[in-house]
């Protein structure tokens, strides 16, 4: 790809994590200011975990990685499962993806 979209749009917030979360998962909030991996719609991207804390991407363009079929460039509606995104029509939210790398099972989406 020849442009880059990284930074557009970040807005970053701090909460605590419930379970396990790893940088790169689609998260949902569980509770009042925490996180978890999300099964099913998510709120954000984790970007970094420490000591109990996550640092959640929840606007601007994000990299996830996907499972299954890979989304189409365009509006798609997204799920979180097992630490990626999946497409489904049916119970997903719609995001604006913007590019797919299928090598590298990724997309860049519009949170």
């Amino acid at each position: 790809m020849n442009v880059c979209f990284n930074g557009y749009g970040e807005n970053v917030f701090t909460f605590e994590t419930s379970g396990t979360v790893n940088a790169g998962d689609p998260v949902m909030v569980s509770a009042n200011g925490t996180v978890a991996k999300a099964s099913g719609a998510f709120c954000g991207i984790c970007l970094n975990v420490r000591n109990g804390y996550a640092a959640v991407q929840l606007k601007g363009y994000a990299r996830v990685g996907y499972s299954s079929t890979a989304p189409t460039v365009g509006y798609a509606k997204l799920v979180g499962s097992s630490g990626k995104v999946e497409v489904d029509a049916s119970n997903g939210r719609e995001y604006l993806v913007i590019d797919v790398d299928t090598t590298a099972q990724t997309a860049g989406i519009i949170l």
